[in-house]
């Protein structure tokens, strides 16, 4: 890895070095596309970037709810039964900043999820968990 990105990656790092939560940003048939008009979804990925790390997806098989954000807990969270927060209907840079507050304060299982997001928060089905 070349040192600007150990560095980059070490920025992003909790207390203690710890690693951050992680989110997934599904890009595919319907989250990131003209469907769902009027978002910038360049900017939506680049600002959640700027607080952890960010894997785009290919389509996460929730598409009523696009567009779609998971935030996944750090290692020690998880291993503490904190579990994945899905995320729809996030299609606003308001929204996109409560999750990049919350994932900046910990995430799941290590800060509490805002009361705002609940407007957003739903349980996947089975088959895509």
């Amino acid at each position: 890895m070349p040192r600007q990105d150990t560095e980059a990656a070490n920025a992003k790092r909790g207390p203690a070095g710890a690693a951050p939560c992680r989110v997934v940003v599904c890009r595919d048939c319907c989250c990131g596309t003209a469907k769902v008009a009027g978002v910038d979804h360049d900017r939506q990925v680049a600002r959640l970037a700027e607080e952890v790390p960010v894997r785009v997806s290919d389509c996460l098989d929730v598409c009523e709810h696009a567009n779609v954000i998971v935030v996944q807990p750090s290692a020690a969270a998880r291993a503490a039964g904190a579990r994945p927060v899905w995320l729809g209907l996030v299609n606003d840079p308001e929204a996109t900043d409560d999750i990049a507050a919350w994932i900046q304060a910990g995430g799941p299982g290590v800060a509490p999820c805002p009361d705002i997001l609940d407007l957003y928060t739903f349980t996947p089905p089975r088959r895509v968990r």
